[in-house]
């Protein structure tokens, strides 16, 4: 499984933003996938996931009523809708694909899969 994140830029402090996470080869077998993020000088922490069948979402607590993840029919693309964005969300982000429940525990080791990295920059 390949997958192209993009979607990143600046963006003011109240704005919004959609990133976009592709994912192409085999992807039978994934179960779900996620966006984390890295901020300057920060570890690399969960922002939200989806799970594949049925869309059962989670949030961080941090991103919980401003960020939004969905994914198409198709199966191929999840988006993660970002409004009301702050300074702090101010990050690389990446996206990641996992082939268990396991991703429910947001553990980096557990999402086998990983895009690229787009850069949110928030400004005030």
């Amino acid at each position: 499984v390949q997958l192209q994140a993009c979607g990143g830029g600046l963006v003011q402090t109240g704005g919004s933003l959609r990133l976009s996470c592709v994912a192409s080869g085999r992807s039978i077998g994934v179960y779900g996938m996620g966006w984390f993020r890295q901020a300057p000088g920060k570890e690399r922490e969960f922002v939200a996931l989806i799970k594949w069948s049925g869309g059962h979402t989670y949030y961080a607590g941090s991103v919980k009523g401003r960020f939004t993840i969905s994914r198409d029919n198709a199966g191929s693309t999840v988006y993660l809708q970002m409004d009301s964005l702050k300074t702090e969300d101010t990050a690389v982000y990446y996206c990641a694909a996992g082939s268990s429940v396991a991703i429910f525990a947001r553990r980096e080791r557990d999402y086998h899969y990983w895009g690229q990295g787009t850069l949110v920059t928030v400004s005030s």
